[in-house]
């Protein structure tokens, strides 16, 4: 008898029973298995199927090829073959164990006929309950389904083994932590202390897709602290560790680690925003200095964006990604020095600094707000508001959001009967600096600019020509 909530294991016109009927009708067995078992347990949404089956993958490929809308074999060398079929991926592997060997970057991965061998060499008891197809029959030698009640993360044989069998499992702990709010087993938490090291031999594209899901977790804050009190943070971003140490005087309730997580968690599931999140105050540490007033962090924006950026390349973030994130972090103190006063000018400054990322900017920004000072984090959001007032009032007056000069670089070109060079990108950043100081202008005005800069530089006056 298998739990109501798999009842659609049994709809005759599924993709589970009849994918079954096609392998069993062959003589081979097959189970729903993994991720999607679990979450169908957990009555969470489950879209995109995954299988286990004794047949090898060229049985597979022969099996599903006149049934799937498409097939798919890139990843066939470690036995899974992939199908559409109506709209959704699916996944049907052999029973396979899969381990990492000394310094290998790659798994070496072993076929084997053993339902059990295969579910014990998977990452975590939740994961290795399977279902038995077309009569279905809930398979778990490990006491997966215990642990998913309870909420543990256990791991089918000893954690030395399992992380030593691939050790992005240990990172995978603290992405179900994060994901699925469970409590991770005490003795797979200590061989994460002991094995940490090993993550090295992990690819940085892997460690990076399992990071980011991480991250994308409604709360992660309480997964990221365990990853760095285990030293696995040491292996991804190093500089996380000595935020616990690098005390905020802005902050003083709490270390600049804990107001780290806080910002995290107060931001939305965005990629590029909760990584600058991350990574906001990653400066810290490097820019730290005494005085009789306290410890101060100047300039901690500047080198947190390089070092941001060095980190994501690090962890082979997409260009796009590293250069999001770097300039949010740059600026992230940006709206601060409202307080002062901004003039028009430097509104439009800041609105052209942040382009693209202004709403995650002022996002990020409010967000980082975390004092208990209530009088203080009122008086902060305040200035916020104030500064999103006056982008919204100077973007209805001069169409801010598009800084542009009135003439462009082929006018500038035939103006001063020169060819395209470095000359004309001088030019138009002067134009350009000259709209954000003063405002919208009118042609007559740029072309003064212009003739006024090459004479400047001792060309032939461009009025006399024209």
């Amino acid at each position: 008898m298998i739990p109501q909530r798999l009842s659609w294991l049994l709809e005759p016109d599924g993709v589970p029973i009849q994918l079954a009927q096609l392998f069993n009708e062959a003589g081979h067995q097959l189970y729903l298995v993994g991720g999607s078992m679990r979450d169908a347990l957990l009555d969470r949404p489950h879209f995109d199927l995954d299988f286990t089956t004794d047949a090898r993958p060229h049985q597979i490929k022969d099996l599903v090829a006149g049934w799937a809308d498409t097939v798919f074999t890139v990843g066939e060398a470690f036995g899974t073959i992939g199908v559409v079929k109506e709209g959704h991926t699916h996944e049907v592997t052999t029973f396979r164990s899969e381990v990492y060997r000394n310094d290998s970057r790659k798994p070496q991965v072993a076929f084997s006929d053993d339902l059990e061998v295969d579910l014990s060499r998977r990452d975590f008891t939740i994961n290795s309950i399977a279902v038995q197809l077309p009569h279905p029959e809930v398979i778990d030698p490990y006491g997966g389904l215990e642990d998913l009640s309870a909420g543990l993360l256990r791991t089918p044989l000893a954690p030395e083994i399992s992380f030593s069998d691939d050790p992005l499992r240990m990172l995978r702990l603290f992405r179900f932590m994060a994901t699925l709010g469970f409590d991770p087993d005490p003795a797979a938490l200590e061989a994460v202390v002991g094995m940490a090291d090993r993550l090295a031999i992990v690819s940085g594209e892997r460690i990076r897709d399992e990071f980011s899901k991480l991250l994308m977790a409604p709360q992660p804050g309480k997964a990221l602290i365990g990853m760095v009190h285990t030293g696995l943070a040491a292996h991804i971003v190093p500089e996380l560790a000595e935020l616990e140490m690098a005390q905020d005087p802005v902050h003083r309730h709490k270390d600049v680690l804990a107001h780290t997580v806080a910002v995290i968690d107060k931001t939305e599931p965005k990629l590029e925003l909760r990584l600058a999140a991350l990574l906001h105050d990653i400066g810290k540490p490097a820019t730290r200095q005494f005085s009789d007033a306290g410890a101060t962090f100047h300039h901690h924006e500047v080198v947190g964006a390089r070092i941001a950026r060095q980190r994501l390349r690090e962890l082979r973030y997409p260009k796009h990604i590293v250069a999001d994130v770097g300039q949010l972090v740059f600026l992230h103190l940006r709206p601060h020095t409202f307080k002062m006063g901004w003039t028009d000018s430097a509104v439009r400054r800041y609105v052209r600094d942040a382009g693209h990322l202004l709403e995650d900017l002022n996002q990020l920004v409010r967000c980082d707000v975390t004092t208990r000072n209530q009088a203080r984090a009122r008086e902060i959001q305040n200035r916020i508001n104030e500064l999103e007032e006056r982008i919204a009032v100077l973007s209805e007056q001069e169409h801010l959001l598009s800084l542009r000069p009135p003439i462009d670089g082929n006018d500038v070109m035939e103006y001063l009967g020169i060819s395209p060079g470095p000359r004309i990108g001088e030019v138009m950043d002067l134009l350009t600096e000259h709209r954000i100081e003063r405002g919208p202008y009118e042609d007559m005005e740029a072309y003064r600019l212009v003739r006024e800069w090459a004479l400047g530089q001792g060309m032939e006056d461009p009025g006399e020509r024209t």
